[in-house]
């Protein structure tokens, strides 16, 4: 592989505080020397020179919550500065298909999967076999046997499913708790003492919170904590911007004193004001809709564009097909309060960004493809596209809330730590310095933004100039390399 020099760029390293103009130097997959004036002294004579002066250089994003599992999705995501796409909220099962499909198809950017706690009940609770599917994952989320509590022999036996998948490989294990929101809260907790034993971490969607649902076992965010605190293992609490919605002063407050009592407890977090789940999510049912101050009106089918009518429309196509995928409105972005919420979530101390990425869906019914430009017609959640182009836009440029250093550390760093107890390989991501992993990131600081919308979905941000995966162009000039297949799978190795 041909070394590759980016000369003259405003290089950041989140992991030390460096940051200067200097230039980097690639050789393989690895970062070979970072500083000044490297191109003067010819270090490698067939490097490919590339002035990025003027340009913000860092470690590519990793993203801890990307459900896209597709080429097409990772390109999105490529060009939105992410290296390192991970399903870590929901899990795919079995991990082993899981890794074996993706490295036979091939992917712009490294990959990794946690088990999937809601697939490992749907074997024992439903008689379901898992094919390492989001897609399947997604169908049985509105079914009630799924979503009940388990007897004794039921979870023993799919708490060792999880158990073996960690075994094989799984980056954690990813709990969908708010998809069974009054299952027994003995089972969480059982998922969690497992995790913590084996030395790996949980991303869990968590319950209802006590403000939405007065009736819950528990509130969604105190479970997490609590567990956290009780096991002494590693909880992720996922998207706490949609979970949270209108009470995120109380939940963040809630973490906070987890935090301070000694819990490991970290949270992500998406600067949209609508989410996206399968239409037939408890939390969806009519009846509980208004919990989440929602209308059957304020969800959108992503496939068609079409708008839900009214509760029996909301019933049927909760029927018909409870996978399929809908926007969710819980918060109006038009309005200043509300935008100001995201903005508190996103500010939060060492809240990490991460997208909750979704397939792209065609009119056919297919999820990827390798044509690049995209085929026409195809519909996602705008998240997958511009979740960290609109993250820098609003709180480096236009809000003054993180300098470029804050930034790479809540985009890379944050979520690199977060691995490395689970996979050592991501010692060497999230930074910028000699032997770090070559995933680089170029940006123009000045033309970084999203231009996806709710409606045009799939348009990829604008001002990513190039991104390094494993030392390999995927993006280069701002555009997508089609024939570029760097990424590599990242599997558990607790230490």
């Amino acid at each position: 592989m041909r070394a590759v020099l980016l000369t003259g760029g405003w290089i950041i390293d989140p992991a030390t505080g460096r940051e200067e103009t200097a230039d980097v130097l690639i050789a393989g997959d690895t970062i070979q020397q970072v500083g000044p004036s490297l191109g003067a002294g010819k270090p490698a004579d067939d490097a490919l020179v590339v002035d990025v002066s003027g340009k913000v250089v860092g470690p590519g994003f990793v993203d801890l919550h990307s459900h896209v599992n597709s080429i097409a999705g990772q390109r999105l995501q490529a060009l939105d500065g992410v290296t390192t796409a991970l399903e870590l909220e929901a899990g795919l099962l079995p991990v082993d298909r899981a890794y074996a499909e993706a490295a036979s198809a091939g992917r712009p950017l490294n990959y990794g999967f946690s088990a999937s706690w809601g697939m490992a009940r749907a074997e024992v609770l439903c008689g379901v076999e898992s094919e390492a599917s989001l897609l399947q994952a997604l169908s049985v989320l509105g079914d009630l046997t799924w979503q009940g509590d388990s007897n004794p022999g039921q979870l023993s036996r799919w708490l060792g499913r999880l158990e073996s998948e960690l075994a094989d490989g799984a980056l954690g294990i990813g709990i969908l708790q708010g998809y069974a929101p009054r299952s027994n809260p003995a089972e969480y907790r059982a998922v969690s003492e497992l995790a913590a034993r084996a030395g790996a971490p949980t991303f869990t969607h968590v319950r209802e919170i006590r403000e939405s649902d007065a009736g819950t076992p528990v509130d969604g965010t105190e479970e997490a904590a609590q567990a956290a605190m009780d096991f002494g293992g590693q909880v992720h609490h996922c998207h706490v911007n949609s979970t949270s919605r209108r009470h995120i002063d109380r939940v963040l407050s809630t973490i906070d004193r987890a935090r301070d009592g000694g819990a490991g407890i970290t949270v992500e977090t998406y600067p949209y004001g609508a989410g996206s789940t399968g239409i037939g999510a408890a939390f969806l049912a009519p009846e509980r809709l208004l919990a989440w101050e929602l209308k059957p009106e304020n969800l959108v089918m992503v496939s068609t564009g079409e708008r839900v009518r009214d509760e029996t429309h909301l019933r049927q196509l909760r029927q018909n097909d409870p996978g399929a995928p809908c926007i969710v409105e819980y918060l109006d972005e038009q309005s200043p309060a509300d935008r100001a919420l995201l903005e508190q979530s996103l500010a939060f101390p060492d809240s990490v960004v991460a997208s909750d990425a979704m397939h792209i869906t065609w009119p056919d019914g297919s999820t990827d493809s390798r044509q690049w430009p995209l085929p026409q017609g195809g519909m996602t959640h705008p998240r997958t596209s511009g979740t960290y182009a609109r993250s820098l836009r609003m709180m480096v440029r236009e809000r003054g809330y993180w300098s470029w250093l804050e930034a790479f550390r809540r985009c890379s760093y944050l979520p690199s730590q977060v691995m490395e107890g689970i996979c050592p390989e991501f010692r060497k991501k999230g930074r910028l310095l000699p032997g770090a992993d070559a995933d680089l990131v170029v940006i123009d600081p000045e033309r970084i933004t999203d231009l996806a919308t709710y409606f045009d979905s799939t348009r990829p941000s604008l001002g990513v100039e190039h991104l390094l995966v494993n030392g390999e162009f995927v993006v280069r000039d701002g555009e997508v390399f089609p024939e570029a297949y760097p990424g590599r799978g990242l599997r558990g190795a607790p230490v």
